[in-house]
């Protein structure tokens, strides 16, 4: 899968950027044939969209099929600032 990201920012990516760049870099992450280099590249990459779409509220209504990537991602949300569920 040939998948170009968008470089790094200081600015908050927009709602359809953070959609994307997320399902590219999942998609990435989940092919059995993607190198582990090329994985620990992108992991950044989704992982920097978390806020925007926890913000979207896109959790609250998907759940992730995937085991490893959903830990990742509960993992990773739950150390975000706010998070409620690191409250409980």
């Amino acid at each position: 899968m040939n998948v170009c990201f968008m470089s790094s920012r200081s600015t908050t990516p927009a709602p359809e950027e953070a959609c994307t760049t997320f399902i590219a870099a999942a998609q990435l992450m989940l092919d059995p044939g993607t190198p582990e280099s090329r994985r620990m590249q992108v992991e950044p990459q989704l992982v920097a969209q978390l806020p925007v779409l926890r913000a979207l509220g896109v959790f609250n209504l998907f759940v992730l099929r995937d085991p490893a990537l959903r830990a990742l991602v509960d993992d990773e949300l739950a150390a975000l600032p706010g998070d409620r569920r690191s409250a409980a």
